[in-house]
């Protein structure tokens, strides 16, 4: 695997650290599980640029399963706040 230096993935990588840290942050915080739901499926996304960085093509079918994946977690996450199921009453 040879490593591929593309400035948009790297920057990508580094706003999903960011968001996964703040996420996690917000959760311990006020347990908020909407900001872990985000910060899981960034770190889904982390995940999936690192491995493009590692030379993995973005077609590949384990790129595309890890960013289903994600983008399902965020529906999920999404939904439930719709209906509210984690209001704290």
């Amino acid at each position: 695997m040879a490593i591929i230096p593309d400035p948009v993935t790297i920057l990508n990588l580094i706003f999903c650290i960011i968001i996964v840290f703040l996420g996690y942050w917000e959760y311990r915080k006020k347990e908020s599980l909407i900001a872990l739901y985000i910060a899981i499926t960034f770190g889904l996304f982390g995940v999936a640029h690192l491995a493009i960085i590692l030379g993995v093509k973005s077609s590949d079918i384990f790129i595309l399963t890890i960013r289903s994946i994600a983008y399902l977690v965020i529906i999920y996450a999404l939904y439930k706040t719709a209906l509210g199921h984690w209001n704290k009453e």
